[in-house]
């Protein structure tokens, strides 16, 4: 497959890789080690690097629903997308047939020369008479010698490719295009392509449009013609995150969400696990064992289903929870209540994680520091604040640092409960409850023309600097908590 695609970088980069894999695990015993390496290293690439680098590039360009394939390729599609019938354009009897070579032709029929034709993408050619007929429903029923009409069982196949199968005529500028399975209409251009100058001129008006060096022919008062194509665009996906107000403000508003949510979650889930920690770790309480296990089955049921049945619960019309309770609360349709509800879901998911972490911290501080600090007179507030939390943070503090960095990319709880929503007043495309990751992925399939990958990659860059940041200044602080240990 490569080589008939002529990708020669990456058909010796594949066979240089595999060389050395045979290699070694070729070689008896000299190698040994790299046989248990190359596994986790091979798959590291693939799935970690490759994608990295595959992002970053994207992050450069302007690939969206517009801007797609190669320039030729928008040229193409342009001129094609410009044909409309022409004012004193011929009609045809048409029927899909294939040629000695089993190239898709046309064949065509005029009913008012009575004249048959063959289309094909090369143009026009009249058919001898007497070999294209027609039936009295005025079906195309024969074609010349060396043409065989499609069968009707096979023309719902062609469908995709008939839309954009196009027969030159004249001067090259008019065409003929299939309507359907058996009619064709001479079309005639409304945009004229000048190669020398890359340029289209508008017939109707002479209005230009030149190449905009990021993808599009535009004009001089700013109509675009589509569909563009993809090129580079340097950091103008990163300039638009603080200059643009359509995504800058979104951003911004949803960054602010993003860090309360991820903030409140891990707090209010350590506090309620430390808390049942600190309740169920005495001795001698009654079923204790079972208590415990109650407590982790949040955390053993697979986060997704959980979030899916906790939005069936919070339902506004037939929810467990309102009907319950007797109230009538917009759980997932009032952008604030909706807040409400992603925190309330997201501590109930982690808070067992906690309960088993702070559970194992308290087992492991000595006790002898718990008898000297109530022989020193403190009461159980003190000993908790001033013994038993800070030691207790010294085991945990990482684990709150990447809990943290785990609810900062949720997906999945804001995903699935709310999709982000409800909308939100800026008519932007993040909702009200989007978090930076969802609104990454909004902005590459739901925004604008359609998909912007470009920008959702900037964005998606942005969002591992500022994990990265947040997580380094984090560990750093609580360095400070070693000494205590």
């Amino acid at each position: 497959i490569l080589a008939g695609d002529r990708k020669w970088v990456a058909l010796g980069v594949l066979l240089a890789a595999t060389a050395a894999i045979d290699a070694i695990y070729l070689t008896p015993r000299r190698l040994f080690p790299l046989k248990f390496l190359i596994p986790g290293t091979v798959f590291l690439l693939a799935f970690q690097i490759a994608p990295i680098v595959y992002n970053v590039n994207i992050a450069f360009t302007n690939w969206s629903t517009a801007h797609i394939g190669t320039k030729d390729e928008a040229v193409t599609a342009i001129q094609r997308n410009s044909l409309e019938e022409a004012p004193d354009g011929v009609q045809y009897l048409m029927r899909p047939a294939r040629d000695a070579d089993g190239q898709l032709v046309l064949v065509l029929f005029d009913e008012a020369s009575g004249k048959g034709f063959v289309g094909s993408r090369e143009g026009l050619e009249e058919a001898p008479a007497g070999t294209v007929a027609i039936d009295e429903n005025g079906e195309v029923v024969s074609a010349p010698e060396g043409y065989a009409l499609v069968p009707p069982d096979q023309l719902l196949a062609l469908d995709r490719q008939l839309a954009g199968y196009t027969v030159p005529v004249g001067d090259g500028d008019s065409a003929i295009r299939a309507e359907g399975f058996d009619s064709a209409l001479e079309l005639a251009p409304t945009l004229r392509y000048d190669a020398a100058t890359d340029t289209f001129t508008r017939i109707a008006d002479g209005v230009v449009f030149r190449d905009n060096d990021y993808g599009s022919f535009v004009a001089a008062g700013g109509e675009e013609l589509e569909p563009g194509w993809k090129t580079g665009i340097g950091l103008d996906n990163f300039s638009s995150v603080v200059n643009d107000p359509l995504v800058r403000d979104p951003f911004v508003r949803v960054f602010v969400w993003t860090l309360a949510f991820a903030a409140l979650t891990v707090l209010f889930s350590f506090a309620l696990g430390l808390f049942l920690a600190i309740v169920l770790d005495k001795p001698g309480l009654r079923f204790q064992r079972l208590y415990r296990s109650l407590l982790v089955i949040p955390y053993a049921i697979p986060g997704f289903l959980s979030v899916l049945v906790w939005a069936g619960l919070l339902n506004d019309d037939f929810g467990v929870v309102n009907n319950a309770l007797g109230l009538s609360v917009p759980w997932l349709f009032d952008p604030n209540w909706a807040k409400v509800s992603i925190i309330i879901v997201s501590t109930w998911l982690t808070f067992p994680y906690f309960f088993l972490v702070s559970m194992g911290a308290l087992q492991s501080i000595p006790g002898e520091l718990i008898e000297a600090a109530k022989v020193d007179g403190g009461g159980r507030m003190q000993i908790f604040r001033r013994v038993t939390l800070p030691l207790l943070l010294v085991a945990v503090a990482p684990l709150l640092i990447a809990s943290f960095a785990f609810n900062f990319n949720n997906f999945g709880n804001i995903y699935f409960l709310t999709g982000g929503g409800p909308p939100s007043n800026d008519q932007s495309v993040a909702g009200a409850t989007d978090i930076l990751i969802t609104y990454t992925y909004k902005i590459a399939f739901e925004s604008g023309k359609g998909q912007d990958y470009g920008l959702a990659s900037a964005v998606s860059i942005l969002i591992f600097f500022i994990i990265g940041t947040i997580s380094a200044v984090s560990f750093w602080r609580s360095k400070s908590l070693e000494n205590l240990a």
